[in-house]
Formats: structure tokens, sequence, C-alpha cells
């Protein structure tokens, strides 16, 4: 049997109005916000927002969608039928003006691309106040998470260094259509009044963190001299810089790992 587009994005549809009611609390759509939205499916957050913000881009890969979309005549609700990772997010807001409104990025996220999304939410990070997604709850855990925990990650280093991240509530299979074989979560994502350090070459710090989190059982030491530095000269660095030589990645708050990441890897 051909599988749909949305079979294949690993997509599963909200059917709890219980549920869709929490989220939107959390989102907390009001008059002066602009809502982008990704993947409207059928509308079971998109038309609430509509109904509260002042105005709705929602993204949806399906155009089958659209005409449920389109008979609710909602002024405020504008439809782009797009793949969100071909979109830039800052083409969808209204033009610069001194009275800028509260951007919000939301979405019940496809599981098979919510790590691409991630990363491209830190592309375009600058634009957003708040961000709402419903994820895999592994994936949220793994962003809410903190050091000294199994599941703290780079991706949680990257994005709590511009982002408050909160978990707010798992959701069980059963609360969508499809049901999942696995759990949800709500997460917030609070843009902070300033990032946790100025991070200038993001790539460099992504494939560093990569490295000294390659493999979890390993000393931060040892999964370093991969890169060629002989590994009691990681240890001295180490030492110099406060840390335990046999520390390991996870035990280091971001701020720490951006500091030696500017030791052991100097920008260009």
């Amino acid at each position: 049997m051909k599988r749909t587009k949305r079979q294949t994005s690993g997509q599963h549809f909200l059917a709890s109005s219980g549920i869709i009611a929490k989220i939107v609390n959390c989102i907390d759509p009001r008059e002066d916000d602009w809502i982008i939205e990704i993947g409207a499916g059928r509308g079971a957050l998109t038309l609430p927002l509509a109904e509260r913000a002042g105005h709705v881009v929602t993204i949806e890969n399906d155009a089958a969608f659209l005409p449920a979309l389109q008979e609710k005549h909602l002024d405020n609700l504008d439809i782009r039928i797009q793949d969100v990772l071909d979109i830039r997010f800052a083409e969808l807001l209204p033009p610069a003006s001194p009275s800028r409104p509260t951007v919000k990025l939301v979405g019940n996220l496809p599981y098979s691309i919510s790590s691409p999304i991630l990363f491209k939410l830190l592309e375009e990070k600058e634009l957003f106040d708040r961000v709402v997604f419903l994820v895999q709850k592994e994936v949220a855990e793994r962003i809410c998470s903190r050091p000294n925990s199994k599941n703290y990650a780079p991706v949680s280093i990257l994005l709590q260094n511009h982002f408050s991240a909160t978990l707010c509530f798992t959701v069980q299979p059963g609360s969508f259509i499809p049901p999942p074989k696995v759990m949800s979560a709500l997460i917030t994502l609070q843009t902070r009044s300033r990032p946790l350090f100025d991070l200038h070459e993001p790539e460099r710090f992504l494939r560093f963190l990569r490295i000294v989190f390659l493999q979890r059982r390993k000393t931060f030491a040892n999964n370093l001299k991969s890169m060629g530095t002989p590994i009691e000269e990681i240890k001295r660095i180490l030492v110099e810089s406060g840390h335990d030589a046999r520390v390991r990645a996870e035990q280091l708050s971001p701020e720490e790992l951006h500091t030696l990441s500017l030791r052991f890897m100097p920008p260009s």
C-alpha cells in the first residue's frame, strides 16, 4: 500500500479537545501576536489560534487540507502550502515597524522532521519571542535537559543558550489519530533577554559538541583526543580551567562547554 505524505512524515492529528485547549493556553494567543504554525493539518490548533491571535500564518505541506481551512473565511489566516524546510520564516513576517508584534512559532511537529526543524529554528532564532512545540517525549526531554542528565546533548545546549526551555506536560498516544507508538510532550522555549554566551561560529561549536559527546561513557578528554590533541595536554587545560581531568561532557554547563571550545577549537 502506498504511504501518504502524512504517514511518510510521521504526522499524527490531535483529536483530544482537552489537550488542544491546554496547548492553546500555553501558546497564549493575543490580539497583537503574529503566530507562525508548522503543520495545519485539519486545523485543530489553527482555528482556535486564529480566533484569538492578531494574525496566523500556517504552513501545510499537503494541499488536500486547503479547502477545509479556506472555507472558514478567516481574514487573519494566511495559508501556505509549502514544505516548512524550504521556507525562511523571516519572509512570513510583516515588514519591520516601530510597533513590532510578538512573534510565536508553534506546531505539532512530525516526528520524522522534528530535528531538522529544531536546527532551522536555531538559524532564525532572533525572530521569535516564544516557541511552543508538541514533539516526541524523548525529544522534549533532550531539549529541556540540564547538566548531569542522561538526556543532556548538543541540541540542549544550543537551544538553551537562546531560550529558557520548559517541558509543560506529556500527551498520551490516544490523544492522536492515528495513535503514535510513543508518548508526546509539549515544550515551550521562551527567548532569553540575552544569550547565556555569545556564539559567533555556531557550526564550529556544534562540531566541538558532537566530538565531546560522541561516547557518553568516555571522559571529555578521551573523546576530544580524536582531534589529535595529546590527552595529557587536554587534561592540563581542563585542570587549568577549574575542572577535574576526568570530567565528562555531560557534567559541564553550556557556558563551561563554550569556554572550553574556545580553548580547544579557537575561532578561525
